[in-house]
C-alpha cells in the first residue's frame, strides 16, 4: 500500500544528509539508477515486496544488485530500511527523494503529451514559450507519446494541466449529447 507521508520523511532524512555530507549529486544519481532498476526488474521490485522473504535475504539481494554501483550514503540508507522492514517503500521513497531534489535545485519538470513525437526545436520552442508566458524557469521537459489522443496536445506542469487534445474535445462533445444540452436550448 502506497505511504506518500513515509516516503516523504525518508526521503526528506535522506536528502538531508546528503546535503550535509556533500553527496546530494551522488546520491541523486544512485536514486536514479535505483529507479531504472525497479522500474526494469519486476523481481527486484516483488522482492523488496514480499513479506515472506527475511531481511537477511533482502539485504543479499540488494547489495548483489547495487555493488559498487552507488554510494555509501545510500548503502547505509537501504540498510536502515531493511533493518526497519521499510524495504517495500523503496520505490516511493525513490521517487519522493527526486521531487525533493528538483525542489531543492528549483527544477520544475514539464510533462508535454502528444500523439506523435516531436523533435527537439519544437521542444525549445515550447520550452521558451513557458518561460516567457507562465514565468518559470529552468525547465526540464519530459516529451510523451499517446497515440489515444488523437491530436493536440497535453501539457503539466506545477500542478496544471492545459489539455488541447482531440480526445479531450470529443469527450466533451459526448457529454453535451448525452446531457441533452442542444435540446434544452431549442425549447
Amino acid at each position: 500500500m502506497p505511504n506518500p507521508r513515509l516516503a516523504a520523511r525518508y526521503a526528506k532524512s535522506l536528502v538531508d544528509i546528503s546535503v550535509e555530507k556533500n553527496q546530494l549529486e551522488a546520491v541523486k544519481s544512485d536514486m536514479d539508477f535505483l529507479k531504472a532498476v525497479i522500474n526494469t526488474s519486476r523481481e527486484f521490485k516483488s522482492v523488496l515486496k514480499s513479506p515472506i522473504i527475511t531481511a537477511d535475504k533482502k539485504s543479499a539481494v540488494f547489495n548483489a544488485v547495487t555493488a559498487g554501483k552507488v554510494s555509501e550514503i545510500t548503502v547505509a540508507f537501504s540498510k536502515l530500511l531493511i533493518n526497519k522492514g521499510r524495504e517495500n517503500v523503496l520505490p516511493e521513497i525513490v521517487i519522493e527523494f527526486e521531487n525533493q531534489y528538483n525542489k531543492l535545485k528549483g527544477i520544475n519538470i514539464v510533462k508535454f503529451i502528444t500523439a506523435q513525437p516531436i523533435g527537439e526545436d519544437l521542444k525549445s520552442q515550447i520550452t521558451a514559450k513557458l518561460q516567457a508566458d507562465a514565468g518559470i524557469s529552468n525547465i526540464q521537459l519530459q516529451s510523451e507519446v499517446d497515440p489515444g489522443i488523437i491530436g493536440g496536445f497535453i501539457l503539466e506542469y506545477n500542478n496544471r494541466l492545459v489539455d488541447v487534445s482531440i480526445s479531450r474535445d470529443l469527450a466533451d462533445i459526448k457529454k453535451q449529447f448525452l446531457d441533452n444540452e442542444f435540446v434544452l436550448n431549442i425549447r
